[in-house]
């Protein structure tokens, strides 16, 4: 019996999510966006995808809700995406997958290490702050290098994303 191209039989929360979400390289999307990837070339110099399927999969997430197109620059006319409510929403879940993947899967060392802002305490599994017993929202999550992460990468949004930084905030690549 051949693989389905959705869910649609499928009477389940988790398969509607999957309609949306369940597509390869479409959580790295969203991984990137809340990292403050946000133009469609970082995009695309940072996951090294084919041009086709990132263009897929933004449209995908826009029509979807959980990223907005915003123009940055009228000419010539340029947008980069910005993670909306329903796509912040999706934080734990990443946030989840992330740790499950260190735990779960041999020799995966952290690539990165989520604290929240305030008091600089590592985050949880599931992105509480132990420190302050309290679920810390992704704007208030501090992002630094971990020791899996290699320190010189070959790209200009890999080397902006080694510098400690909030999530959600637009990085700035040394492109000129």
């Amino acid at each position: 019996m051949a693989l389905g191209k959705d869910y649609s039989t499928q009477q389940c929360s988790i398969a509607r999510a999957l309609e949306v979400v369940g597509e390869r390289w479409t959580l790295l999307v969203v991984r990137d966006a809340f990292y403050g990837v946000r133009r469609y070339n970082d995009f695309l110099t940072h996951l090294g995808m084919p041009r086709a399927v990132l263009a897929t999969r933004l449209k995908r997430l826009e029509e979807a809700g959980v990223l907005e197109k915003r123009r940055y620059q009228q000419s010539p006319p340029r947008d980069e995406y910005v993670l909306t409510e329903r796509g912040i929403a999706l934080w734990p879940v990443l946030r989840s997958l992330g740790v499950w993947g260190r735990e779960h899967i041999e020799g995966v060392l952290p690539m990165r290490v989520f604290t929240h802002a305030a008091c600089g305490t590592e985050l949880g599994s599931y992105g509480e702050c132990p420190a302050c017993a309290m679920a810390v929202p992704p704007g208030n999550v501090r992002m630094l290098p971990g020791r899996g992460l290699d320190p010189d990468p070959d790209n200009p949004v890999s080397r902006a994303l080694l510098a400690p930084r909030r999530l959600l905030l637009p990085i700035e690549t040394d492109r000129v």
